[in-house]
């Protein structure tokens, strides 16, 4: 898997601040998309072991909240299982931490893969462009998108 960008502090992708990675590769292409230069699967950097430790360790920062995970899509074939693992390492190391997954597939064809037992919210569906949310602070593009408590925290 590859990945196009990874923030080191981001305020937009999720409660409070939160570390973001957005992997590469989409075959939904949705039209309006915001992020379609990440629709290539070869495009940005090798995720690898040391990304996985450099996103461990900027969640350790008492001020991190979380991770966030984006695209592309985390639920591509190519990319659902190094996502996993991530989420999987994430949650060993900094289980006080909450983690997001956006994709653009919905929920129920992914309820039953291991990586519901690692993530906290899901933010699922195809973005609409019709349907695109107008106000400011919504952590979703279109009204069809769904903000999923998977885990909710305690």
């Amino acid at each position: 898997m590859k990945y196009a960008q990874l923030r080191e502090f981001d305020t937009t992708n999720g409660p409070g601040v939160r570390v973001s990675l957005f992997v590469s590769g989409c075959t939904l292409h949705c039209k309006g998309c915001f992020n379609p230069e990440s629709w290539d699967f070869d495009a940005g950097d090798d995720f690898n072991e040391k990304t996985i430790e450099r996103i461990i360790e900027l969640l350790k920062r008492p001020y991190m909240s979380g991770l966030s995970v984006l695209g592309g899509d985390p639920f591509e074939e190519q990319n659902i299982g190094p996502v996993t693992e991530l989420c999987k390492r994430v949650r060993q190391a900094c289980p006080d931490k909450t983690i997001w997954v956006w994709t653009g597939r919905k929920y129920e064809h992914f309820k039953d893969r291991e990586i519901m037992d690692y993530i906290d919210t899901l933010v699922d569906g195809p973005y609409v462009e019709k349907l695109k949310v107008k106000e400011q602070g919504q952590y979703f593009g279109s009204t069809n998108q769904r903000v999923i408590p998977i885990h909710p925290a305690q």
